[in-house]
């Protein structure tokens, strides 16, 4: 009768007011919960596994055009391009070697406010998958405690009067575990973190956005400061034109009407240099706005386009890894993931769903008495609950199965509209290229045709007004080759952004 007597007198602690029929009870209730459990669990175990969708699978060539895989860039200004299929590098805008640019996208990084809210977003988004992935691998475990005044009488147990009043103190801990058996929770778990990918994602190409365009601002405002400079020179070379043929008009020379199309031209000129100051400082007031400050910031740089030089090689990524790098590619696959996994969450409501639920407490008359012996009090409960009849169910499943396709058509577009801009952007640089060089070659024929024009004036075989002219025509050939230097710094620019960037802008630890 005594051979355990340190064994029973633990079972009287932890069984404090129970009798052993009890007992006995509750250990056959719960083999009988365990026995209907397992079974369950390994049946369920095996549908769970079929509720995700097939993604799809674009197979991609090794080249962007249909001519080339890699075209050569036209020689210009005895500058030429190459394309090199290399890793982009993490802060590739330093191949412009400009300090002013480096430093001001720098500082833009820091305190861009669309890149703060990006990255707000992002913790939200991780700290919501956090708080999925914590409910579900963790039972939940809640303190109660409750003060009730009662009264009761013995009505209901058919005898009369007998009526009590008395208050009622309990203190508990109550824990509860819902089993994953048809893997909805992880399902959920799924699409919560692809969500999370999704911000990440969209921070990388917000940050490369960024970059890109204060490289490109900055380049427009050099090209529209020295664009401004030229049409002043060449609307000074107008006003001695003017001045020329008016006098040449009082002796006779001209025409009035070849006085007035002189007059037509500079007006025009004129007209033009305000819509081309405005343009110079709405790109400053971007800049501003691009760093995070307010427009009248003066410690803002100017850009000349002489402090810019032309990367001499482009890196470039073959489609098939272009497409692991692109932000926007990989927001909209993560998007895609998540319709992957939401479509299985639906689907898994169909299953049965297992929650286990304990108590553990004291209850008593007084608050003095609570957890004293003879005060304790627990429950141990199972549910099993098998969806018979519920007609959403199907078309739930349903509208998880079409968003699903829709974010699979929406990765395709993102992967074709990313093969459009590189291959735009490579006919842009090719083609940028063969124009800046004819226009080079005109603006140096001008140059020559002004010096010998000039030449010729000294020497008194050309009149004042010819050099004049001349003069303006290598102006207005300028005003197109500053247009079309700054157009190649830009569209070099803008190819790093579609190959998505550097290391550094492409998320870590989400290949």
């Amino acid at each position: 009768m005594m051979l355990f007597p340190r064994k029973r007198e633990s079972r009287k602690i932890l069984m404090v007011g129970l009798s052993t029929t009890k007992r006995v009870r509750t250990k056959i209730i719960m083999k009988k919960i365990i026995w209907l459990a397992l079974p369950t669990a390994i049946v369920l175990a095996g549908c769970s596994s079929s509720h995700t969708l097939q993604s799809p699978t674009i197979a991609l060539n090794d080249r962007y055009q249909q001519n080339s895989a890699h075209p050569q860039l036209t020689e210009a200004e005895g500058q030429q391009q190459q394309l090199v299929v290399e890793s982009v590098a993490a802060r590739w805008w330093e191949a412009f070697g400009s300090p002013k640019l480096n430093r001001l996208i720098e500082q833009s990084l820091k305190q861009n406010p669309t890149l703060a809210a990006a990255e707000a977003t992002l913790r939200q988004a991780e700290a919501l998958a956090n708080a999925k992935y914590n409910s579900t691998l963790y039972p939940r475990l809640d303190a109660v405690g409750s003060a009730q005044r009662l009264q009761l009488n013995n009505s209901r147990n058919g005898v009369e009067g007998g009526e009590k009043r008395f208050n009622l103190y309990n203190g508990s801990l109550s824990s509860s575990y819902n089993f994953d058996l048809s893997g909805a929770n992880n399902r959920q778990l799924d699409a919560l973190q692809a969500k999370a990918n999704y911000q990440h994602y969209q921070l990388a190409g917000a940050r490369l956005r960024l970059a890109t365009e204060v490289a490109v601002t900055a380049i427009r405002q050099a090209q529209l400061g020295a664009q401004m400079e030229a049409l002043e020179r060449l609307i000074a070379l107008g006003n001695e034109q003017l001045t020329i043929n008016r006098e040449r008009l009082r002796l006779g020379a001209i025409a009035s009407h070849e006085l007035l199309e002189v007059e037509r031209m500079v007006a025009e000129q004129r007209a033009a240099l305000p819509a081309m100051r405005h343009a110079y400082q709405q790109s400053r007031h971007a800049l501003a706005l691009l760093e995070g400050s307010t427009p009248d910031n003066a410690t803002l740089p100017t850009f000349t386009l002489a402090e810019f030089q032309l990367p001499a090689t482009l890196s470039m990524r073959i489609p098939s890894q272009f497409v692991r790098y692109r932000p926007d590619i990989q927001a909209a696959e993560a998007l895609m993931m998540a319709a992957n996994a939401e479509y299985g969450a639906a689907a898994a409501k169909a299953y049965p769903q297992l929650t286990l639920s304990a108590s553990l407490g004291s209850q008593a008359l007084t608050t003095a008495a609570l957890f004293g012996s003879g005060t304790a009090v627990w429950s141990v409960a199972g549910q099993l609950v098998q969806p018979l009849f519920n007609p959403s169910l199907g078309d739930e499943k349903k509208a998880a199965n079409a968003a699903f396709e829709a974010a699979t058509a929406h990765y395709r577009q993102s992967i074709l509209a990313g093969l459009r801009d590189v291959a735009d952007l490579l006919s842009a640089l090719y083609n940028n290229a063969i124009a800046l060089a004819a226009l080079a070659s005109g603006a140096a024929f001008a140059d020559e045709q002004v010096a010998l024009t000039e030449q010729r004036y000294k020497l008194g075989a050309a009149s004042y007004l010819e050099v004049v002219q001349a003069q303006s025509e290598a102006t207005q050939l300028q005003l197109e080759l500053l247009a079309a230097r700054a157009q190649r710094l830009s569209n070099s620019a803008v190819l790093y952004q579609a190959m998505g960037g550097g290391e550094m802008l492409s998320p870590s630890g989400r290949e």
